[in-house]
């Protein structure tokens, strides 16, 4: 076994997400339909994920499933996510039609955002959210600071009526 200097391995980002699931297995699949992921690696015992790695882009996501004994739970069985992932695809729209197609809820239906991406938020069977967008202009902080402001201004217009 060759050492390394490096202490991440290569492909692999400085925070890379690890998501706790029911069924993992199912999951992939999930995955692979909704948003294109490619299983790298699946490592079980007794049929049971206990570890796995999948990518999507040039990132990657490990899983396992849910451990009851070490208090592991994934987000459909506390009912709640605790956090989002974040896709950026060339495609939006399209990537939105295919994670709905597949299974995925409408959290936020496609829109064109303050900050310069057209953005949307879907949460999949597995109770994980998912945030997908296309970056398309790219704003100073000024410039996205001003849109905030009209932004909550369009929004504070609509609540109060």
């Amino acid at each position: 076994m060759a050492k390394t200097k490096n202490p991440i391995p290569p492909g692999i980002h400085t925070v890379t997400p690890y998501l706790m699931v029911k069924d993992a297995r199912k999951a992939i699949q999930f995955y692979k339909e909704a948003f294109g992921a490619e299983e790298v690696t699946v490592m079980e015992i007794e049929g049971k994920v206990m570890h796995a790695n999948i990518k999507i882009g040039d990132s990657h996501i490990f899983m396992s499933e849910e451990c009851p004994e070490m208090g592991k739970f994934g987000a459909e069985t506390r009912g709640f996510a605790t956090s989002s992932l974040l896709i950026y695809v060339t495609d939006v729209d399209g990537a939105f039609e295919k994670a709905v197609k597949a299974g995925c809820k409408v959290g936020m239906p496609v829109g064109d955002m303050f900050w310069g991406d057209r953005y949307c938020h879907v949460t999949d069977p597995f109770g994980q959210e998912w945030s997908i967008a296309t970056h398309k202009e790219d704003l100073t902080p000024e410039e996205i600071a001003a849109n905030f402001k009209e932004a909550m201004k369009n929004m504070a217009a609509c609540a109060s009526k």
